[in-house]
């Protein structure tokens, strides 16, 4: 059954309604709603899509959003899930603006900003837990060197999500069909 447009509507806009922290934060109520209430997708196909999502510009948040939609409804489903995530934050922000000068130095707000502080950070070590399960163990070193790489060195990120791209394009031409031979010959012994 096709999913209505107002449906994929309706369940971004209840994830971009209820987020707080950015692109990152809105990563585990993505997943639970498309795969756990709605099952648009499977737990891989999730990954592979914020896999893409986080190696095209903009907001991680917004390009899964619309990667799902796609899948889901194609061109219109995937403006009516970017239309439901973008909405309540446009909204929000400009009711702020227009009231900032009045609440930006209520101590009450400052508060209630601090205090989502640790459970937005929370929220973005979620998403990051999940992509590492299933990884082989030596991927460590290489979120370890693209982690020192790019807070240690300086480098540009782009540089390094190249550069892994290209790793990972070596790596499955070259070594891993020979590697699979030696694992598929020491499972026939």
């Amino acid at each position: 059954m096709r999913e209505s447009l107002r449906t994929i509507f309706v369940s971004f806009f209840k994830i971009g309604m209820f987020t707080f922290g950015g692109g990152y934060a809105m990563i585990p109520l993505i997943q639970r709603e498309v795969i756990d209430n709605r099952h648009w997708v499977g737990e891989k196909e999730f990954l592979d899509l914020l896999t893409l999502a986080q190696s095209v510009p903009g907001p991680i948040s917004l390009n899964t959003s619309v990667f799902v939609g796609y899948k889901v409804r194609g061109l219109r489903g995937a403006a009516s899930a970017l239309l439901g995530a973008i909405l309540p934050s446009f909204a929000i922000i400009l009711i702020i603006a227009l009231f900032f000068t009045d609440v930006r130095h209520n101590p009450v707000v400052d508060a209630a900003f601090k205090g989502m502080r640790p459970a937005v950070v929370a929220l973005i070590i979620g998403p990051v837990i999940s992509l590492a399960r299933g990884m082989h163990w030596s991927m460590f070193f290489v979120i370890a060197a693209a982690a020192l790489a790019v807070w240690g060195l300086g480098w540009s990120p782009i540089y390094v999500l190249v550069a892994a791209a290209a790793a990972g394009i070596a790596w499955e031409l070259t070594l891993a069909p020979r590697l699979g031979k030696k694992n598929t010959e020491k499972d026939k012994d």
